[in-house]
């Protein structure tokens, strides 16, 4: 699959495990604030959902980073970031961030502000390092963050 066709299933893929956690998904024809979609929890909360893909496949440098134009994502406490992350001859692993704890930005976005007149827009960033992968999957595995929704 292209870049494109990943990260389209990607999307596809995070509808259907919000659903099997008995949320409703919402999508919008067009896609122009960088939300994908906006699910409802079973309690009736709303949050706007980023997807984001990923591929490391074994002798590809790590790590790999991930941006996020902060045009696009504004931090706020109904956000919600979902990394998709694919490794060959394996099924997808999903995380499931929040996109601040507390008044905070999360911990795990790290932010970039360029300034004006540099190549990129401000982004917040994910440096995935082996380490940072250890700590995705203990803190923010999907099964276990979207438990705390409801």
């Amino acid at each position: 699959m292209n870049s494109l066709q990943l990260g389209k299933y990607a999307e596809y893929l995070t509808k259907m495990e919000f659903v099997l956690w008995g949320c409703d998904v919402f999508t919008s024809e067009v896609d122009d604030h960088g939300i994908d979609f906006v699910i409802r929890t079973r309690q009736g909360n709303h949050f706007d959902v980023q997807v984001k893909s990923f591929r490391l496949t074994a002798g590809k440098r790590t790590p790999y980073y991930l941006y996020i134009q902060k045009s696009k994502f504004k931090i706020h406490p109904s956000l919600l970031l979902v990394l998709v992350h694919f490794v060959k001859g394996m099924p997808p692993t999903l995380y499931l961030l929040p996109s601040c704890v507390g008044a905070d930005p999360n911990p795990l976005l790290e932010s970039r502000d360029y300034g004006e007149g540099k190549k990129s827009p401000p982004e917040w960033g994910l440096t995935l390092s082996k380490k940072k992968l250890a700590l995705l999957s203990e803190q923010c595995a999907f099964d276990t963050v979207v438990k705390a929704l409801e």
